[in-house]
């Protein structure tokens, strides 16, 4: 258990030292770490401490540094919508969101090649609803998947601010969103002892980063840590994109089955059991089809099915999608295993 938390220690000062540096990344090192030592349920709590601290450490040490324009407009509109994020986690499935979140962190790659001159051309101070509109988001995925440093990292790279700059605002304008998130954590009851003993390891560690942080900033150039700054996110984002897209396959059974039927090729996908079927044939195209029930018919394509219903042993349903023409339906109806392909216009 010792060397455990001794890891943990350790593994906080270089986590948030990475953070510092990135933008952010830090909970990618500790979560694993902290899995070891506490049930999933109330590892954000632990983080959402350490998190806490290290952003109050980082405005003592660099608050020369805070861009308080940013903070007092991004601060008011991240607050409320912190609080709608994390009411709405009841009734959204946050791992559609987090897909999404790394397709943004991916769509930064352009930005590792770009130049010196062109990164310095493209920074910009933004207007002030800019500034807003990027709280009230940050608040609001911040509250439903809990972390938000790295995807907005962006905008504070392209604002123009100084590395000392970033590091400083960041922590300003976080800390608050921290705080809420800590306080919805214990009205919940998502919190233990060994949690927050784990938690206060977590914090002195980020203090004693931030504290550290300080003697290795001046060795990295502007242009050098935006680099790691958009190679984080652009790391990240293939990550997040990976393992949410395999935790989607698995809660959503999504399956995927290809067969070549004379001319055209068939591609069956099956999602929360809703059956889709893209048919390519050099003839006609590409159509996307999906099995439907018969109440989902026109009024007068379910008369008409209605009226055949008695001549066939079964009669299954068919929705075509086809680009650049009107839906249709297939009807196929089965008569002694002998199948009759129907086709109907809408």
């Amino acid at each position: 258990m010792l060397i455990k938390i001794a890891l943990l220690f350790l593994g906080t000062v270089l986590a948030f030292w990475i953070s510092a540096i990135c933008g952010g990344g830090a909970s990618l090192i500790l979560i694993p770490v902290l899995n070891l030592l506490l049930p999933t349920s109330v590892v954000p709590f632990s983080l959402t401490i350490g998190t806490l601290f290290s952003s109050g450490s980082r405005i003592v040490v660099f608050r020369n540094q805070i861009n308080w324009k940013i903070f007092f407009w991004f601060v008011p509109f991240s607050i409320p919508a912190v609080l709608t994020g994390a009411y709405l986690i009841k009734f959204i499935n946050p791992v559609y969101l987090q897909l999404i979140v790394a397709l943004l962190l991916f769509a930064n790659l352009p930005e590792l090649f770009s130049s010196k001159k062109q990164q310095s051309k493209e920074e910009t101070p933004y207007p002030n609803f800019i500034l807003a509109i990027v709280g009230f988001l940050a608040g609001f995925v911040s509250g439903i998947t809990g972390a938000i440093g790295l995807l907005f990292n962006r905008f504070y790279l392209k604002y123009g601010l100084s590395k000392e700059e970033i590091v400083a605002t960041r922590a300003a304008n976080e800390i608050f969103l921290h705080s809420i998130k800590l306080f919805i954590y214990i009205l919940l009851g998502l919190y233990s002892i060994t949690a927050v003993y784990l938690g206060v390891i977590i914090a002195v560690g980020a203090v004693i980063s931030s504290y550290t942080v300080k003697f290795i900033l001046p060795h990295l150039s502007e242009f050098l840590f935006r680099k790691i700054g958009y190679g984080a996110m652009v790391v990240s984002g293939l990550i997040l994109f990976f393992s949410t897209t395999q935790r989607i396959v698995e809660q959503d059974s999504i399956s995927v089955h290809t067969a070549k039927k004379n001319s055209s090729i068939e591609t069956a996908i099956q999602w929360r059991k809703i059956d889709f079927v893209l048919e390519y044939s050099i003839d006609d195209g590409l159509e996307i089809e999906r099995a439907i029930h018969p109440s989902e018919l026109p009024i007068e394509l379910f008369n008409k099915y209605e009226e055949l219903l008695p001549a066939y042993d079964e009669i299954l349903l068919e929705k075509v999608f086809k680009f650049g023409e009107s839906k249709s339906y297939e009807f196929y109806c089965y008569l002694d295993n002998k199948l009759t392909k129907l086709e109907f216009n809408e």
